[in-house]
């Protein structure tokens, strides 16, 4: 067996600023998204009709996703394949939710 060399955390001003500066980040991001839950509960006391409300809050939703893919999910420090990626699947599901769109509006009339 050979012998393997103890893990160690890395240690200095540089790893503490790196660790502060994320977790600072992280806080914020947090709170964003504590502020948009509340404009998306304020937005429904307003009595919007139901097409301008479900806009607004698809809207409300789409910023707090991608503030959540961005920051938690690290997407905001990756490479040019990541974000064509994530374009194609964003295609492929508007396609798909099209297609529904499609179906419904498609229907047979029996009565």
């Amino acid at each position: 067996m050979s012998e393997r060399a103890p893990i160690t955390a890395a240690a200095g001003p540089s790893h503490d600023t790196d660790v502060h500066r994320h977790v600072r980040g992280y806080l914020i991001v947090f709170a964003a998204l504590l502020l948009l839950t509340l404009v998306t509960v304020a937005v429904s006391y307003l009595h919007l009709p139901p097409r301008q409300a479900i806009a607004v809050a698809m809207v409300i939703a789409i910023v707090k996703a991608s503030l959540v893919a961005a920051f938690f999910m690290h997407l905001i420090s990756e490479g040019k394949v990541i974000y064509a990626l994530l374009m194609v699947s964003a295609l492929f599901f508007a396609g798909m939710i099209g297609l529904t769109f499609l179906g419904w509006y498609d229907q047979v009339r029996i009565w």
